[in-house]
């Protein structure tokens, strides 16, 4: 075995947006391929048949999907980010709930000095803790 890499599957053509978004606010972080389908692919030309992107030196992979699916993503897993600084963690919940949702809210909730818990404008998950 290689490596193990999450994987993320957009609908509705999302996955390029998403990838841009994070690396915006996620220090160190970029996007490293896109393949795009073309005309008469199986997807819709230009979106994203797979894509590499990195968060903080952790690889994602992801994909348009090209079908609709009865499902998408669920709080049962989620991106967790360890913060630095009272700052670091109000900015990036602040971010992440732009079009979201809120699951838990910055908060002491005993096991850190604050952790938050939201589901982005895209449906992924993230859990963001600050360590005690």
């Amino acid at each position: 075995m290689e490596k193990v890499t999450p994987f993320l599957m957009f609908q509705d053509g999302k996955a390029e947006e998403a990838m841009n978004y994070y690396i915006s606010f996620i220090e160190d972080s970029d996007i490293t391929s896109i393949t795009r389908y073309g005309a008469n692919e199986s997807g819709d030309e230009g979106t994203v048949m797979q894509a590499t992107f990195s968060l903080k030196g952790q690889e994602f992979m992801c994909i348009d999907s090209n079908v609709t699916h009865q499902f998408t993503f669920t709080p049962s897993f989620s991106i967790f980010l360890t913060c630095d600084s009272d700052e670091e963690i109000e900015s990036l919940y602040k971010k992440l709930l732009e079009d979201g949702e809120a699951l838990m809210p910055i908060d002491d909730y005993g096991f850190s000095k604050k952790f938050g818990w939201v589901n982005d404008r895209f449906g992924v998950s993230w859990q963001l803790n600050l360590p005690a």
